[in-house]
């Protein structure tokens, strides 16, 4: 049983404004889940990348784009979804908004099919999960419970194909390139101790 409706007062004003009612009603009925089937799982884990909306404490929104290698996202069991956090900018936005207010919004998304998927639900954040094993390079792991699993029609996504992986995505056996941007001098005085950029010589060398 789903533990809110799909649709709020405003959701319904509108609906009604345009005469889309019933046609939202039917969407509904038959597309909304709350647990993840086989197909599902079988995109999710195809896709090298998503979008993540959170709110923070006060309700204020922030969007954010996750990436890696496809399976960076998994489906653990129909009702656990979990991706790692790598090494980003420091800010911590998402993941701290998540600490404070749970409830998240995922959209994967194809270009190349094309097809998209909305993953609506709450999420917690772990520095000690075992499942982090998975994923090397992890920072932290997120858990997702869905509350609302939803396929949307796709007609205006533009179609795309990937021409090359990010070589920053963390992979066992291989060291990540360090980004350009760790290297300015404003940025590296203030990097984390353990950082590598820290450790480069001014030409991106090691430092002696």
């Amino acid at each position: 049983m789903r533990d809110r409706p799909m649709y709020h007062e405003e959701s319904r004003k509108l609906q009604d404004q345009f005469d889309t009612r019933r046609l939202a009603d039917r969407l509904a009925e038959r597309l909304l889940r709350t647990t993840f089937n086989d197909e599902d799982r079988t995109f999710i884990e195809s896709q090298r990348m998503f979008f993540l909306a959170t709110t923070d404490a006060d309700g204020f929104p922030d969007c954010s784009y996750k990436g890696g290698d496809p399976g960076f996202a998994r489906v653990m069991d129909e009702r656990t979804l979990v991706f790692p956090s790598y090494d980003g900018n420091g800010m911590f936005k998402s993941l701290g908004n998540i600490r404070a207010n749970p409830a998240v919004g995922l959209l994967f998304l194809s270009f190349e099919e094309p097809k998209r998927l909305r993953v609506n639900g709450s999420a917690t954040v772990s520095s000690d999960d075992a499942a982090m094993a998975l994923f090397p390079g992890a920072q932290l792991l997120v858990r997702v419970t869905p509350r609302h699993i939803f396929p949307n029609c796709p007609r205006y996504i533009p179609k795309m194909q990937t021409v090359e992986s990010s070589p920053y995505v963390p992979r066992a056996g291989c060291s990540a390139p360090i980004p350009n941007w760790k290297r300015r001098p404003q940025f590296k005085e203030v990097l984390p101790a353990d950082d590598p950029a820290r450790r480069e010589g001014v030409d991106g060398e090691p430092a002696a």
